[in-house]
C-alpha cells in the first residue's frame, strides 16, 4: 500500500495519519557563518547529524557527536546542525545531501534526527546509531539533570570513541538492531 504524505488541502486518510504536517515559516535570510562552515565542510566525507533531544539520551547522542566531530575525528567528519539542515534548503541541508556517508547518532529508537531529514531529503538512508544502546546506564533516567555532567561526558566519550573504532576501520556504524532502552523497542 502507497501513501502520499498529508496536505492542508486533501482530508487525511488512515494512511496519511502517519504523517505530521509541518508548515516552517522560510528565513529571511541566511547566516554567512553558517554557509561558510558548510563549505569548508563539504569536503570531509562523513556528514554527522544527531539527536538534539534535552533528554539524558540526547544529551549523550549530542556530546559524543561533538567530541567524534571536532576532537576524534575532525578532519574526516562534520558535523549537522540538524535545525539549520531541517529547516532551510542552504548549507547544512547540502552537507547531508551530497556526504558519501551520514551517521544519524540517535539517542533513542524514536530517531527523531533521521526521521527529520528524510522528511526534507527523499531517499535519505542514514547509518542510524542508537547511542543509548552502546552504553550501560539506569535506564529509568530520563531527564540530564538526573546524571552528574561528568557521567554524561564519560558516556558521551565512550559512544564517540566507538564510532570513532568503526569509521577508522571504515565498517557501518550501525549497532542499532537491539533494543535501546527502557522503551525496549
Amino acid at each position: 500500500m502507497s501513501c502520499e504524505k498529508a496536505s492542508p488541502s486533501k482530508p487525511m486518510s488512515g494512511c496519511e495519519q502517519q504523517y505530521e504536517t509541518v508548515n516552517i515559516l522560510k528565513p529571511a535570510g541566511v547566516c554567512q557563518l553558517c554557509e561558510d562552515f558548510s563549505a569548508r565542510e563539504s569536503i570531509k566525507p562523513v556528514a554527522v547529524m544527531c539527536c538534539e533531544g534535552s533528554c539524558l539520551r540526547g544529551e549523550i547522542a549530542r556530546q559524543a557527536s561533538n567530541i567524534l566531530c571536532h576532537s576524534l575525528l575532525p578532519e574526516r567528519t562534520a558535523r549537522v546542525c540538524l535545525g539549520g539542515a531541517f529547516t532551510k534548503n542552504t548549507g547544512q541541508r547540502a552537507l547531508v545531501r551530497n556526504a558519501p556517508r551520514v551517521i544519524a547518532m540517535e539517542g533513542c529508537f524514536l530517531k527523531c534526527a533521521t526521521r527529520m531529514m528524510q522528511g526534507v531529503l527523499d531517499g535519505l538512508e542514514p547509518e542510524v546509531v542508537i547511542t543509548d544502546s552502546l552504553i550501560d546506564f539506569d535506564r529509568d533516567l530520563f531527564s540530564a539533570d538526573e546524571m552528574p555532567e561528568v557521567e554524561i561526558m564519560g558516556h558521551a566519550l565512550n559512544v564517540a570513541e566507538q564510532i570513532a573504532a568503526r569509521l577508522g576501520d571504515q565498517q557501518p556504524a550501525q549497532p542499532s538492531a537491539g533494543t535501546c532502552c527502557a522503551c525496549s523497542r
